[in-house]
């Protein structure tokens, strides 16, 4: 597997003896480990996780394994994606506070990080599923991709400082390359691990035999492998998401990398698309339209509120090496239409990853539970059909789709869809 020799995955029995010796987590949980309980409850596609419960309080404890899980060992993966996990959280804290957990420990040798218990919180995908709502949840995550985007570029950051991060995360090769294979290239053509809901044939078969669309795709491809933006998360979607009635904190930022501005919040949108999506198969007629309309006015609030706080930092941050005020302002000279050109740039990617995100979450290896869920297969496949038509049609016209009115309007239109 080639892991370091120090290395090996912690079982739930000896987590406790070898955590107890850490102060700073002695101080959360307890000075006695025979006082905890240990329990695993990972259930993700790549590590193994714990919750560890003391007299004095509670945290997670998150391990990287050398596979990935949702596979076994025979897809190896390294270790290393918790250091540069670790280093995300701490960027992110820093430039949107109190968004994500506070981390207590990083163990390096053991790829493990011990971080904040959230409770009540739950993940976001299954509140979702089981139609419940989250106040403010939108403009929460629009203001998180703003505030990390915006700060994390070359438009906050000093040149030297921003190149210094990209050279440090660059590092992280073997993560961003599952996202490169399994989101932008796999579900155009029969790769090996695809699979797909058994009718969805023909629908799949047009969108593999449309070279522009298959061009579309590539070509954001190409804007999220070779464009250093700023740090991404990576892999913002709503099982990353945890959340109570009124809170939301943002996790596992461990696909992080350096990328294009809009990618985050184009596969955030998608989730919430595809939530939207397989709302038939999870909710009662009496309660299905509010619903819907619900999750509609998150996607809305997300738009908003990130050009609204994207703005807002373009006239109290800017002070990085991109438009700069001796540029504009400082010659008198407004630079209102330059932020609202660049956002209708990041929000035409946005759009374009949104769309892709769609595609591969029904085609390619890692599904979602929001249609994974579904046990009428008949119903499963329509809705999955509705999903993969809007994905295409948002990466085909992705520049023309220039209002949240009209995204909305294009998402009804195709859950009215009568499809086969």
């Amino acid at each position: 597997m080639n892991t370091p020799d120090l290395y090996r995955p912690l079982t739930p029995e000896e987590l406790g003896g070898r955590l107890s010796a850490v102060p700073v987590v002695a101080a959360r949980v307890g000075e006695d480990p025979a006082r905890w309980t240990v329990k695993e409850v990972g259930d993700g596609n790549l590590n193994l996780v714990f919750i560890v419960e003391g007299p004095v309080g509670t945290v997670i404890v998150k391990q990287a394994l050398p596979y990935v899980r949702l596979v076994g060992d025979s897809w190896p993966l390294p270790l290393y994606r918790a250091y540069y996990e670790n280093h995300a959280l701490v960027r992110q804290a820093e430039r949107d506070p109190g968004s994500v957990p506070e981390v207590y420990h990083f163990d390096e040798a053991q790829a493990l990080i011990v971080m904040e218990f959230l409770s009540p919180h739950k993940i976001l995908r299954r509140k979702l599923i089981d139609g419940e709502k989250v106040a403010g949840l939108g403009g929460f995550l629009g203001r998180f991709c703003a505030r990390t985007a915006f700060r994390g570029s070359e438009l906050s950051l000093k040149s030297a400082d921003k190149k210094k991060d990209v050279g440090l995360f660059s590092g992280n090769v073997e993560i961003p390359a599952i996202t490169e294979a399994l989101v932008f290239t796999d579900p155009y053509y029969d790769a090996k691990m695809n699979h797909h809901t058994p009718g969805l044939d023909p629908v799949v078969a047009d969108l593999r035999a449309n070279p522009h669309l298959k061009a579309r795709a590539q070509r954001m491809l190409m804007k999220f492998a070779s464009n250093a933006e700023t740090m991404l998360h990576g892999d913002l979607h709503s099982g990353s998401i945890m959340s109570t009635d009124a809170e939301s904190k943002v996790i596992d930022p461990e696909f992080v990398q350096y990328g294009p501005i809009g990618f985050d919040v184009g596969m955030l949108v998608a989730n919430f698309l595809m939530a939207y999506f397989s709302q038939p198969a999870h909710r009662e007629a009496s309660a299905l339209l509010s619903y819907q309309d619900w999750i509609l006015t998150v996607i809305e609030e997300v738009l908003t509120a990130f050009e609204a706080e994207f703005r807002t930092l373009w006239s109290a941050e800017r002070t990085g090496m991109l438009y700069p005020a001796a540029l504009f302002e400082d010659q008198g000279q407004s630079s209102v239409e330059a932020c609202s050109e660049l956002l209708a740039e990041i929000r035409s990617d946005a759009l374009g990853f949104c769309g892709i995100e769609m595609h591969r979450r029904t085609l390619s290896l890692a599904h979602n539970a929001d249609f994974e869920d579904i046990g009428d297969e008949t119903l499963k496949r329509r809705l999955e059909t509705r999903n993969l038509l809007m994905g295409a049609e948002l990466l085909l016209r992705a520049e023309e789709i220039g209002t949240n009115g009209m995204l909305l309007d294009l998402a009804r239109q195709f859950n009215a869809k009568d499809v086969p």
